[in-house]
């Protein structure tokens, strides 16, 4: 049994709501961070213009910032149908505002807004998914989630575009609405209630946000916003992303509060009122902090390094015209296959002893493609000309195993992810997480080509 609540025959069993969920957390982020881009453009929005809305994932990196209020106000669950009823409400309404002509200035603020929207409804599917599930339940469904977010962007690139494009972004929009409102009515009386409310939800609206937590947000969110400030004007921003750049700061800030934590948690432990402060500090506040951080950045650094290179390798080697369906139609199945089996290995027989294997396998893609490069690329350096039909077999069955080990290290991560969130802070842990992993970019992908 990998529920923690008690069975209810009108709610769905878990293979049911985590593949809705999941879907309900990546369709509106493709329709913000990529329909949008296309409907932009396509309304003769200048390149320039478009590119601004690059910023619509500023949301997805700074969750981390609100996630503790979802833990202590509310339940994951009321977050999570309030968020997808203003998304649907959020797209019903662009929908209606394409054909008025001076409308596009107020679609794009629509859209900003709706990724702050959308971002709080990821946090909440996630830590809905860990009160909801129990350790193995979690592990379970790791690939089962992925695979339901992958066909959700899928579903946005495929069939929201070739709607707008075909039939008229109006249609796109409504239907993409409709799909939402669907999944809303489907969660609201379908989707199981599994958590106790620590304070209400209106409580926010009656004056009763603590003063110290408030205090605590507000200059977190100042830093980061003055961060962003220096970021644009400094070199920095030619050759480091605002993601890794964040996700350094937050780096900073747990060693910081680290170092500090004897002596904040004896201001903060008798209050009741400092709940956003414990969020963090209960982060850092366990035995082998500084390894367990370490282990969050470095676990994907050899797997950056590689994809960093790899579209240059088909190039290098002659088969750039194979690298886009041997990644749709190759990889991205086996990408899912790999966490979907990840998953169920590490609830079977515990990720004590699935984590080497998993993350060697990761690790090896990395000797494979030196094999393969020792195969297709001649002494002098050239590629070998007119390759044959078992040099592309070759090159299918190294991405296979590629994509199919990055998908194993996908779930030792998430699985481990999960097992950092304390009972109290599971929404916060688990962004303050996610938002570690962002600093292997930092050096991974540009240090791979000096290599």
């Amino acid at each position: 049994m990998h529920w923690n609540l008690s069975a209810n025959k009108k709610t769905s069993p878990p293979v049911a709501w985590v593949f809705t969920t999941y879907f309900a957390e990546g369709f509106p982020y493709v329709i913000i961070r990529t329909v949008s881009t296309f409907f932009f453009r396509a309304s003769g929005v200048s390149l320039e213009a478009t590119g601004l809305t690059s910023l619509y994932g500023l949301p997805w990196i700074l969750k981390f910032l609100w996630a503790p209020f979802l833990d202590f106000w509310g339940t994951k669950r009321a977050w999570l149908l309030f968020c997808q009823a203003l998304l649907a409400l959020s797209l019903f309404l662009t929908a209606f505002l394409v054909p008025l002509t001076w409308s596009l200035p107020v679609i794009a603020f629509l859209f900003f807004i709706s990724a702050f929207i959308a971002a709080t409804h990821d946090t909440a599917i996630d830590g809905y998914y860990l009160e909801a599930l129990d350790k193995d339940g979690q592990a379970q469904f790791v690939g089962y989630r992925v695979m339901a977010y992958r066909i959700a962007m899928m579903f946005g690139t495929g069939i929201i575009i070739t709607l707008g494009s075909r039939s008229g972004w109006f249609w796109s929009f409504l239907f993409s609405s409709f799909i939402l409102l669907l999944l809303f009515f489907f969660h609201k009386f379908r989707l199981p209630r599994c958590e106790v409310e620590r304070s209400g939800i209106s409580s926010l609206s009656n004056g009763a946000l603590p003063i110290p937590s408030l205090l605590f947000f507000v200059l977190s969110v100042s830093a980061f916003l003055l961060l962003g400030k220096w970021y644009q004007n400094s070199f920095l921003s030619s050759s480091l992303s605002l993601s890794s750049l964040i996700g350094l700061l937050l780096l900073l800030s747990l060693f910081t509060l680290a170092a500090l934590r004897k002596r904040l948690f004896s201001l903060l432990s008798s209050r009741k009122d400092s709940s956003y402060a414990q969020a963090f500090l209960s982060f850092i506040d366990r035995d082998k902090i500084t390894s367990i951080i370490l282990f969050i950045i470095f676990i994907r650094a050899g797997e950056f390094m590689l994809s960093a290179m790899v579209g240059p390798f088909f190039i290098d080697t002659g088969f750039k015209d194979h690298y886009g369906w041997l990644t749709g139609a190759v990889g991205l199945p086996c990408s899912i296959f790999g966490a979907m089996a990840g998953g169920w290995l590490i609830a079977k027989f515990s990720l004590k002893k699935m984590i080497w294997p998993f993350l060697l396998a990761q690790n090896l893609t990395n000797l494979t493609y030196m094999a393969l490069a020792l195969r297709l690329i001649n002494k002098g350096g050239e590629a070998i000309p007119n390759p044959e039909l078992s040099h592309i077999l070759l090159i299918s069955s190294v991405t296979s195993f590629d994509h199919l080990a990055g998908g194993l290290g996908t779930a030792v991560l998430m699985t481990f992810l999960m097992g950092l969130c304390r009972d109290n802070f599971k929404a916060a842990h688990y962004a303050i997480g996610t938002g570690l992993m962002s600093v292997s970019g930092v050096y991974a992908g540009a240090f791979s080509g000096f290599v």
